[in-house]
C-alpha cells in the first residue's frame, strides 16, 4: 500500500501539481505514510497540522523514527509549547490559527504542509491557515472525505486523489486485523418493549439490562485480556453503567471500567487510555469522543449499546479497534440492536454498500450469513431477532428520495469536478445507476429536476432514454446494448455480423436470443401499455435481416452536437445514450450477467424474465403466478411467500419451502390435474423456472431459485371466496440445485419483531 501510494504521490508532484488528498481507512498507517512521503520529497521545512493534542506527540514520534533525524529538529506548537523555528513543526489547529502565531508564519515558511483528518478543513480555522500558507505541496490525509455541510474537500486539493483505500479493501489487503461482528438483540423490558436511546435512564442502567450485557460479553467477547471500548447513547448512561459494571463479576474477577466524556480534560483522558493499554482497565465507556483522532492499537473489543445514526460514525467507531498490534489477531464487535428505524445503516456500514439498492443490501446480508465471512476472514453474525430487525428497518427505509440522490450527485461531482455520468457511479461503486436513473425515468431528467443542467430532454429524447434506462441499463442481458453500440459506429449491420459479434464477445448467440433482441429493440415484444409508455418510437429497424436505427432515433443522435466539456455533455442526448450503453455493459460484466441467462440468486421482475427467456411478447401482466409459453417451452413460476393480510381467500395459496431442495406449490384456484395449463407442468414437458420473494414490500423483483422439476402432482382443494371450496393442484417442485441455506431461511422465516 505504501509503495503504491508513494509512487502515485510522486507522479502527482512530477506533473507540477501543488495539492493532493490521500484517502486511507482508519488504522492503515496514514501518519507513517506521511512520514515516508516527507522522506521521499525531501522538503527543507514541514508543517504537520492536527486537531487534537493527543495525536501530535505520536505523529512527531513516527516522523523521528522514519526520518532518522535528531529529536531536536522536531518542534511542537501546542498550548504553551512554541517551537516554530524547527525544520519539522507539529501543531494543533487551535494554536496555529491564533493571531499571535499566524502573524509569525510567512506564507512560504514551509515547503510541505500536511493536514491530518483533513475532512475538517471546511472549518473557518483550517481555511484561515490554508489560505495563509503557500507551500510547494499541500497534502491532506483522511479516512472519510465525505461531508454533509456542503464543503468540497476535493476542490480544496484541486481534485487530486493520488491514492485511495477504503475499509473493505484495507481488510482484504490484510492491512488491518479482521473483525468478528455479532449483532445481538438489546434487552427487552417486562412490557415486551426493547430499550432504546430514548428510554429512561433507569431502564438503560437497570440490573436486568446490565445482566443482559454481561451475558453477551461472556458469549461473544474475549474471555480474558480484554481492552474494550463501549459506545453508549448518552453520557449519563456511560457513567452509571461504568459504576454498575465495576460491581460485576466477569469470569471470576470484578470488571474494571471508567467513563469518559467531552467534559474530561485531555490529560485525564490520556491517563485513562494508558490504563486501558496497560491492562489496568477492561473497558472505557464513552459516547462519541473516540470516533476519530485517537489511536489505541491494543483495543480488541468494541461494544455498541446505542443506535446507529450514521454509517460514517459506525465505521469510525469500528475503526477504533482495527489497527494491528502485538498479540492481537482480531477484533470482536458486539452490537446491541434495538428496534430502531436506522438499523438499516448497520449493513450499509459493515459492507460498504452505498448503492441505495435494498436488494443489494439484502443480498449482502444473506451472503454473509451463508459463509459467515466478509472482506477476507472478517465475519458478520446476527441473532435471528436482530437480523429480522435489520430486514424490517431496511424494508421501511426510504433510500431513494430525490433529495438523497441530489446529495449523492453532489458528492461525486465534488470528487470529479464535473457532473458525474452513470458510469462514474458504477466505477466508484456508489449509488446503483439503475436505481438512480429510473427515479425520473432517465438520468438526464433527474439532473434537470435537481437543477444540475439547464434544460431537460425533449419529448422524443425522453421516450428513447426512458426505454433504454428502464429496459437495458440493469445489464441483465448485454445483447441489446452490444447491438446498439455497434450501430453507433456504423449505419447498419446484418444478422450474421451481429451473431459473429456476440461470438467474439463470448456470449450466447443462438437464434432465439437474436430474435428476442430484435423484438425488444423494435418494440414488437411490448404490448399496448408499454408501447405507449415509450412513445411508440422503436430504436431498431429490421429489413431483410439487416439492422439499422429507425429514422427518428438516428435523427435524435445526429442532432446531438459533439461536446467535450463534461458539464455540457450532461445535457446531450448522444452522450446519455452512450453512457447507458457503457454502464449497462459494465454492470453485465461485473455482475455475472454476460451470458444473458438467468442467474441463480439474482433478482428479476416478471418483465425481465419474459425478456431473458426469449418470449415473443411481454406477458408480465397476465402471468398471474405462472404461465406456460409454448414458443420457448418455458414456464416461470412466481411465488410471494408471505401473503399480505388483505389477500383474498381464493389466492391465499399455502406455498411452502419444505427444505432447500423442495417447494410445495399450489396452482391457481379452480384448476384440475387435467387442465391444459397444468398438464405440461405436471409432466415436466416445459422448463420450470422458480422465482420467490419474501413479501410484497420487497417490490417487483423476485429471487431466482433456479430450474426445477415437478413431482407428486395431486388434486386438492382450498377455501375460495365466501367460503366456497375450490379445486387446486398441488405438487412438489424439486430444485436442480439446492437453495442456499441462508436464502432459504430468509425467505421462509417470518419472525414477529418485538416493538
Amino acid at each position: 500500500m505504501q509503495e503504491e501510494a508513494l509512487d502515485a504521490l510522486l507522479s502527482l508532484t512530477e506533473k507540477g501539481e501543488k495539492r493532493g488528498v490521500i484517502i486511507s481507512a482508519t488504522g492503515t498507517g496514514k501518519t507513517i505514510l506521511a512520514a515516508l512521503a516527507t522522506r521521499m520529497l525531501k522538503p527543507e521545512r514541514v508543517l504537520f497540522v492536527v486537531h487534537r493534542e493527543q495525536i501530535l506527540d505520536k505523529a512527531r514520534s513516527e516522523f523521528i523514527k522514519v526520518l532518522e533525524r535528531p529529536a531536536v529538529d522536531f518542534g511542537k506548537m501546542s498550548g504553551s509549547t512554541k517551537e516554530l523555528d524547527k525544520p519539522f513543526v507539529f501543531g494543533t489547529i487551535q494554536t496555529l490559527t491564533k493571531e499571535a502565531t499566524l502573524s509569525q508564519i510567512s506564507p512560504t515558511d514551509f515547503d510541505l504542509v500536511i493536514v491530518d483528518e483533513v475532512h475538517r478543513a471546511g472549518a473557518e480555522s483550517y481555511l484561515a491557515l490554508l489560505n495563509h500558507l503557500q507551500p510547494q505541496f499541500l497534502l491532506g490525509l483522511t479516512a472519510t472525505p465525505e461531508r454533509t455541510d456542503g464543503f468540497n474537500i476535493y476542490e480544496l486539493f484541486d481534485f487530486n486523489v493520488p491514492y485511495e483505500i477504503r475499509l473493505q479493501a484495507a481488510l482484504e489487503s490484510n492491512m488491518l486485523v479482521p473483525f468478528h461482528y455479532y449483532g445481538v438483540t438489546d434487552f427487552t423490558l417486562d412490557s415486551e418493549t426493547t430499550v432504546t436511546d430514548t428510554s429512561k435512564l433507569s431502564a438503560l442502567v437497570s440490573e436486568e439490562r446490565v445482566h443482559h450485557i454481561l451475558e453477551a460479553l461472556k458469549t461473544y467477547g474475549h474471555p480474558e485480556n480484554v481492552r474494550g471500548l463501549i459506545f453508549c447513547s448518552k453520557t449519563e448512561e456511560a457513567e452509571e453503567l461504568s459504576k454498575l459494571l465495576d460491581q460485576s463479576l466477569f469470569n471470576g474477577s470484578l470488571l474494571k471500567t471508567k467513563a469518559l466524556s467531552a467534559k474530561d480534560s485531555i490529560p485525564y483522558r490520556e491517563e485513562v487510555v494508558a490504563e486501558l493499554e496497560s491492562g489496568d482497565l477492561d473497558y472505557i465507556l464513552t459516547v462519541d469522543i473516540f470516533n476519530e483522532g485517537i489511536d489505541i492499537p491494543s483495543v480488541n473489543q468494541i461494544v455498541m449499546i446505542r443506535s446507529t445514526q450514521s454509517s460514517i460514525v459506525f465505521t469510525q467507531q469500528l475503526g477504533r479497534g482495527l489497527r494491528k498490534a502485538a498479540g492481537k489477531d482480531h477484533l470482536r464487535v458486539i452490537d446491541f440492536i434495538g428496534n430502531y428505524a436506522n438499523n438499516y445503516l448497520i449493513p450499509i456500514a459493515l459492507f460498504g454498500d452505498n448503492s441505495r439498492n435494498k436488494n443489494s443490501i439484502r443480498r449482502r446480508l444473506i451472503e454473509s450469513d451463508i459463509d459467515g465471512t466478509i472482506s477476507g476472514v472478517s465475519s458478520v453474525n446476527f441473532d435471528p431477532i436482530a437480523q429480522e430487525r435489520i430486514f424490517a428497518a431496511l424494508k421501511a427505509a426510504k433510500l431513494d428520495s430525490k433529495a438523497q440522490f441530489k446529495q449523492d450527485i453532489v458528492q461525486l461531482q465534488d470528487r470529479l469536478n464535473h457532473v458525474p455520468a452513470l458510469l462514474d457511479f458504477a466505477r466508484f461503486n456508489t449509488v446503483d445507476p439503475f436505481i438512480l436513473a429510473t427515479h425520473s425515468g432517465n438520468y438526464w431528467s433527474l439532473l434537470s429536476s435537481v437543477k444540475f443542467v439547464d434544460h431537460a430532454p425533449s419529448e422524443s429524447e425522453k421516450y428513447f432514454l426512458d426505454f433504454l434506462t428502464g429496459e437495458l441499463l440493469n445489464g441483465k442481458r448485454p445483447h441489446e446494448l452490444l447491438l446498439i453500440q455497434e450501430l453507433m459506429k456504423q449505419p447498419e449491420t446484418s444478422t450474421e455480423e451481429f451473431r459473429k459479434l456476440l461470438q467474439a464477445q463470448s456470449t450466447s448467440s443462438d437464434e432465439q436470443t437474436i430474435n428476442s433482441v430484435e423484438r425488444i429493440l423494435s418494440q414488437e415484444f411490448y404490448t399496448g401499455p408499454n408501447r405507449k409508455k415509450f412513445g411508440e418510437h422503436p430504436i431498431l429497424s429490421v429489413q431483410n435481416r439487416t439492422y439499422s436505427f429507425t429514422p427518428e432515433f438516428r435523427r435524435a443522435l445526429d442532432e446531438s452536437l459533439e461536446v467535450t466539456d463534461r458539464d455540457e455533455a450532461a445535457q446531450n442526448f448522444k452522450f446519455h445514450v452512450q453512457d447507458i450503453i457503457d454502464t449497462g455493459l459494465f454492470i453485465a460484466r461485473n455482475n455475472g450477467f454476460w451470458q444473458g441467462n438467468l442467474v441463480v440468486g439474482e433478482r428479476y421482475s416478471r418483465r425481465d424474465v419474459c425478456r431473458i427467456l426469449n418470449w415473443e411478447r411481454n406477458n408480465e401482466s397476465t402471468i398471474y403466478g405462472y404461465k406456460v409459453d409454448s414458443y420457448t417451452s418455458t414456464c416461470p413460476i412466481f411465488v410471494t411467500y408471505h401473503k399480505a393480510d388483505d389477500v383474498s381467500e381464493s389466492t391465499r395459496y399455502q406455498d411452502e419451502l419444505v427444505d432447500p431442495n423442495t417447494l410445495h406449490w399450489y396452482s391457481r384456484g379452480n384448476r384440475k390435474i387435467t387442465s391444459n395449463e397444468i398438464k405440461p407442468i405436471a409432466a415436466n414437458a416445459v422448463d420450470l423456472h422458480v422465482f420467490v420473494k419474501k413479501d410484497d414490500a420487497e417490490g417487483l423483483d423476485f429471487f431466482y431459485l433456479g430450474q426445477a422439476h415437478s413431482e407428486n402432482s395431486k388434486q386438492s382443494s382450498m377455501p375460495g371466496n365466501k367460503g366456497v371450496v375450490q379445486p387446486v393442484v398441488t405438487m412438489d417442485l424439486q430444485f436442480d440445485t439446492p437453495v442456499e441455506q441462508s436464502l432459504f431461511e430468509y425467505l421462509s422465516t417470518n419472525l414477529a419483531v418485538t416493538e
